[in-house]
């Protein structure tokens, strides 16, 4: 699947390279890796049925598991990478898998994934079940 890259500052960001290796394993439904956050990483999820928040791996880990534990399959696929500056960038996702108990299919077109990058890691992962509400927090267009 092709993903388009908008670099809306015109010039090759190597925080790119963290996020889109991310996708790596996500888009193959891996969510095992953690060496690209930063200790103290902000993970927020932002609306949906049970919006939450933690600092540090353990809080990502722990509520990424909550989300994961739900699914069966579950993969995030990148359409497009915003890059809106050298070390933000928000990633317009596509969701994929089948409920883990009522079997129902999952393919959502509508999700937001924002980082912030400090030092080469990420700092800051706002997970927005709604991409237009990302798109609006960040004053972007869609």
């Amino acid at each position: 699947m092709a993903c388009e890259i908008a670099d809306t500052r015109g010039v090759a960001v190597a925080s790119l390279d963290v996020v889109r290796s991310i996708y790596d394993g996500w888009q193959r439904g891996d969510f095992s890796r953690e060496d690209w956050a930063h200790p103290e990483i902000d993970f927020v999820y932002v609306g949906g049925p049970e919006p939450a928040a933690g600092t540090g791996i353990a809080a990502m880990n722990e509520l990424w598991g909550e989300w994961l534990r739900d699914w069966v399959d579950f993969r995030a696929v990148p359409l497009e990478y915003r890059v809106l500056e050298e070390d933000r960038i928000l990633v317009l996702v596509r969701n994929l898998g089948r409920g883990r108990l009522s079997g129902v299919d999952l393919d959502e077109r509508s999700v937001g994934n924002y980082f912030e990058l400090e030092d080469g890691l990420v700092r800051r992962l706002v997970v927005y079940l709604d991409g237009a509400r990302a798109l609006a927090d960040l004053g972007l267009e869609a």
